[in-house]
């Protein structure tokens, strides 16, 4: 018997050592985010076990958890889409990146950390991150309007549009967009517009079609016009400089929305994107 609780010892010993040799780490962009605002997380394996690791092939080789503070979990509205199969050699590292806001209730302002637990199905263990600190903090109100959702029949879903705007990330003044269900209760998506001139007065309006645009002043003489569905998509996005006119926005009588004013200026994040490279006035 202590042969054979021997020999197992000593098969067992080389896939142990293996298993601590693959070390997991959470990585963030940033450490403060906005409720509702994508929340990127990279997963960094290191492999130094001497052995290929192959990964991602099932739903369950990754997984998170995320605390509020220790021992209080933060409920999971779905599970995380982790599946794509890949492998990462011996002395090498790789990083899976997803966004976790989707998949969890991450609504309250507060500190809050993240672990990442990856199965190693291979030698049946598990390696876990050590956890990642980040905040949910609330932007400064700016704006906000209620809309109804086009619907081709029925009574329209009604949604609100709210303007926020944060300096956290690297000192710099951000404009975010974060679309709530009525009540402002449910959020449905926060997305970042641009950097914004403190001074700026962002201008918004809701078109015919329930589109938000909005034209802020991102520099100096500088002004970005941008147009976003009820949904948060991107549809739209332009460049001004003010010449001898501020540009500014022009509502016609069916309630389409453009610009006149100023001189528009091919650039290169334009949504869709330019094919002329001349600036031209008005839109």
């Amino acid at each position: 018997m202590r042969k054979l609780a021997l020999l197992i010892g000593l098969l067992a010993g080389p896939i142990i050592n293996a298993a601590g040799q693959v070390s997991v780490e959470v990585l963030l962009d940033q450490d403060q985010f906005l409720p509702g605002e994508p929340l990127i997380a990279g997963v960094r394996i290191s492999n130094r076990s001497g052995q290929t690791l192959h990964l991602g092939g099932d739903d369950a080789w990754l997984a998170f958890s995320i605390e509020s503070r220790p021992g209080v979990v933060i409920a999971k509205l779905g599970d995380v889409p982790v599946r794509g199969e890949f492998t990462v050699e011996s002395s090498r590292r790789a990083t899976k990146r997803v966004d976790l806001a989707p998949y969890f209730a991450l609504t309250d302002p507060g500190r809050y950390e993240i672990r990442a637990i990856v199965q190693l199905k291979e030698w049946g263990k598990e390696s876990t991150s050590p956890p990642k600190s980040f905040n949910i903090i609330e932007g400064a109100h700016l704006w906000e309007q209620e809309f109804g959702l086009p619907k081709p029949s029925g009574t329209p879903e009604v949604r609100k549009y709210i303007l926020q705007q944060a300096n956290y990330l690297k000192g710099q003044l951000r404009l975010y967009l974060r679309i709530t269900d009525s009540s402002g209760s449910k959020i449905i998506r926060t997305v970042s517009v641009g950097l914004v001139l403190s001074f700026s007065n962002p201008d918004p309006r809701v078109d015919k079609d329930s589109n938000l645009h909005v034209l802020y002043q991102s520099w100096a003489r500088t002004f970005t016009h941008v147009v976003y569905t009820p949904d948060g998509e991107l549809i739209r996005r332009r460049t001004y400089d003010f010449d001898q006119t501020r540009p500014r926005f022009r509502v016609d009588a069916d309630g389409t929305i453009s610009i006149v004013g100023g001189t528009r200026r091919p650039n290169s994040n334009d949504v869709p994107a330019s094919k002329d490279t001349a600036a031209t006035p008005g839109s």
